[in-house]
């Protein structure tokens, strides 16, 4: 089975009157591992899901989709049956595959016959695309290297974490080896081992990669392209989508120039159509002016008069050409930028604002000690499982300890948790967010961290990271001198994760961080504590 590309022509996908993709042409060769980024909401999900036919009902698609027939894609919640055991899963995984392998065999005895032997080169093809020989190894190896190995295999997933989750669905595609992948956001609930893990399977990966991430780290050892589905970034040909080659390194700083070279552009360009706009309103006194009177200008009035108007009108009229020409070949105006440049934390007391001794959350959690200066920017860091989460609901006051002694001092304590989830879908953003903070909170719109038209959108139908955008201008509303982000910059733009990352170092309040984002750990300065 030959490796096929896959190829979107003029692709767009709108919800009644808001389209979120607007004519979109991509080509993905087999080998190639390409990366979609944007702002939330820029469509990156969506196109995923289009390539897939798993758009809802009321989504309208135009343009056309040529996917290969062995096509998998991993959603941000693997599609597995809750009450289905590891076991099973795998299972099902590697029952195909085995198939395939006896499919080969049984022609294989009758390969005198032409159409038993039309059947075996098929037969054949699949298995040896599949590599389903080896599957059986395969799945131990994935199972031993995501740490699989080590749960029951008759454990339910609807018991399973959501990294375990995660690592289990790695696992089978690991064993099927697709020849297209599609992966949304591969590496939330993961932690380092099994992002290398996860890198090191799609770098060897000889078919088709299109991949939704946040993580700037995978995106720099992973992407061989990026192509960014915001038309803010560039100008009138990316509407459409732009691809750039290499990682996000490389392509931040690209994306900065190209911004910078757009509104140069359009300043320049402005500036040139004031001026035309200005000439075709030009006077005949501009013509021939600054001359004074002449002898003998009285024998001649009328035919200077004349030569005036005449060249009056010419001017008027290339004016006027030059004028249309320059209105139709202008750049669009730059949208303007999302910037979140608002405080996350009230100022700081004095002395010690959370205090932690010989805790226990039974099967979750076990720390010995904590201590939390006012002031204090602390990384929470650990693996899958280790209670990270566990340990900021523990601070919030939403998780009650099973032992142990927890105080906490702070006036004001503001969480962001990992799943952002709002009482009522149907409410408005805007009416959510005036519903969960006081009268005194900053106005949402001014805190940059959703777009205008985003307000009177139903929380129902904004993006993940949209939500969590929400979740975090309700957190700073009330100017919390203790604020616990659990994974904050999951599901987010790279944009915004850096903002974020810089409003984190110059907060003047207590922030605690728990994350497994190596971008941002990388680049902590502050004290670090591990729950491995």
């Amino acid at each position: 089975m030959p490796l096929t590309p896959l190829i979107l022509t003029d692709l767009s996908v709108s919800y009644g009157d808001r389209p979120v993709l607007d004519g979109i042409d991509l080509v993905v060769q087999p080998g190639r591992r390409v990366a979609l980024v944007g702002e939330n909401g820029a469509g990156k999900s969506t196109l995923l899901r289009a390539v897939t036919g798993r758009l809802p009902r009321r989504a309208r698609l135009t343009g056309t989709v040529q996917a290969p027939a062995d096509l998998v894609m991993l959603g941000q919640e693997p599609p597995f049956s809750a009450d289905a055991s590891i076991a099973d899963v795998l299972a099902a995984t590697l029952r195909p595959l085995r198939h395939a392998v006896a499919e080969v065999e049984r022609l294989a005895a009758d390969l005198a016959d032409p159409a038993a032997a039309t059947a075996y080169d098929t037969a054949l093809e699949v298995a040896l695309a599949h590599d389903a020989w080896d599957a059986d190894r395969r799945a131990e190896v994935a199972a031993e290297q995501l740490g699989l190995g080590r749960l029951d295999p008759t454990r339910l997933v609807g018991s399973l974490s959501g990294g375990q989750r995660t690592r289990l669905a790695l696992a089978t595609i690991m064993t099927t080896r697709p020849g297209c992948l599609l992966l949304d956001e591969p590496t939330n609930h993961l932690d380092d081992a099994a992002l290398e893990v996860l890198a090191d399977f799609l770098t060897g990966l000889p078919g088709v990669v299109l991949f939704a991430s946040h993580d700037r780290v995978f995106l720099d050892d992973v992407a061989t392209d990026l192509v960014d589905l915001d038309p803010s970034a560039f100008g009138t040909d990316g509407e459409g989508g732009r691809r750039f080659g290499g990682g996000w390194s490389d392509y931040e700083e690209h994306r900065r120039r190209a911004r910078e070279r757009w509104e140069a552009t359009y300043a320049q360009q402005q500036e040139e159509l004031k001026v035309l706009r200005a000439t075709t309103q030009l006077g005949t006194e501009a013509i021939a002016h600054n001359r004074g009177p002449r002898d003998n200008d009285k024998f001649i009035h009328a035919f200077k008069g004349a030569n005036v108007e005449r060249a009056h009108a010419r001017r008027k009229r290339d004016a006027v050409q030059r004028l249309e020409a320059a209105e139709q070949q202008q750049v669009r105006k730059p949208r303007a930028l999302l910037s979140f440049e608002a405080p996350l934390t009230a100022a700081a007391g004095s002395g010690r604002v959370a205090l932690v001794r010989d805790l226990e959350v039974a099967g979750r959690l076990r720390l010995d000690r904590l201590d939390v200066a006012a002031g204090e920017h602390l990384l929470v860091s650990g693996g899958n499982g280790t209670g990270k989460s566990t340990l900021l609901g523990v601070l919030a006051g939403r998780i009650a300890p099973d032992a142990g002694e927890v105080q906490v001092g702070a006036r004001t304590v503001a969480e962001l948790a990992q799943d952002v989830v709002f009482a009522d879908p149907r409410r408005s953003a805007q009416a959510t967010y005036d519903d969960l903070t006081p009268a005194t909170a900053p106005d949402l719109l001014g805190l940059g961290l959703l777009h205008p038209r985003d307000l009177r959108t139903s929380v129902g139908l904004l993006s993940v990271g949209q939500r969590r955008r929400l979740g975090l201008a309700v957190a700073i509303a009330s100017g919390p001198d203790l604020l616990l982000l659990d994974e904050p910059t999951n599901h987010i733009s790279l944009a915004l994760a850096g903002e974020l990352e810089e409003a984190i170092g110059s907060a003047v309040g207590t922030v605690v961080v728990a994350t497994h984002d190596r971008w941002l750990r990388r680049r902590w300065t502050g004290p670090e504590t591990s729950l491995e």
